[in-house]
């Protein structure tokens, strides 16, 4: 960090902080991402491996670009580019919603984003407001790689953990703890970000999982048969 000039807090939450800083050298801005104590927390360790693997072999112009990694005092530091502003930044300014225009601009990055981790058998998981990135151009960066994870096969379907994505834009299959989806969950995610941006209020702001089913229920009408079944959905239900 000795190279680094801190300019103070950009966000922080469960499993570290972010700080914006100036390169001392060549002054160029920088969004640096400290992890809390990683070694005695295997989640946070996990979280912090998994964006550094994948944010390494992942390149594209609407993905957040990944500088430097290194590890100090049992703590990981990962060096961004920095942006200026989130999705967020700029619905809670616009309570209305974006205009036609900026929503299709984003949405279209957005897309790309998500195509090109998904041509790469990767599956982002947690698409937000908040992880998406817009610079003062008006270019779109989707960031935060946590809880991404490669797909085992290029098939649309695997075995993964069912707890991901933020509850509001949790795709249906992940609320009843299907562990068998893939990208569709994302298409999800994406979907929930365009309403939201046209009309400056979540499409299913759920304050609990049942709640959250219930939005989508009153929206699209039943599940299907196979997640009516689960065992989870009828947990939540019964």
């Amino acid at each position: 960090m000795e190279r680094y000039e801190s300019l103070g807090l950009v966000g922080e939450g469960s499993y570290g902080t972010v700080l914006k800083c100036r390169h001392r050298d060549s002054g160029r801005l920088v969004a640096i991402k400290k992890f809390v104590d990683s070694d005695d927390d295997k989640t946070v360790k996990k979280i912090a491996l998994r964006e550094i693997k994948l944010l390494r072999q992942l390149r594209h112009d609407n993905l957040v670009n990944l500088l430097e990694v290194w590890k100090r005092r049992r703590r990981w530091y990962l060096v961004f580019e920095f942006v200026e502003r989130t999705l967020l930044d700029d619905l809670e300014q616009n309570p209305n919603g974006l205009d036609l225009n900026t929503s299709r601009q984003y949405l279209y990055q957005i897309l790309r984003a998500a195509a090109f981790c998904h041509q790469q058998h990767v599956i982002h998981r947690d698409i937000k407001p908040e992880n998406i990135l817009i610079s003062q151009g008006g270019v779109v960066k989707l960031c935060d790689f946590g809880f991404a994870r490669t797909m085992t096969s290029s098939s649309e379907g695997g075995v993964y953990t069912d707890y991901v994505a933020t509850r509001w834009y949790r795709a249906p299959e992940l609320l009843v703890g299907d562990t068998k989806y893939g990208k569709p969950v994302d298409v999800w995610a994406v979907g929930c970000l365009l309403i939201e941006m046209l009309t400056g209020q979540p499409l299913f702001p759920g304050d609990s999982d049942l709640d959250q089913i219930y939005h989508i229920v009153r929206c699209f009408g039943r599940h299907t048969y196979k997640h009516l079944s689960d065992q989870n959905m009828q947990n939540l239900l019964f």
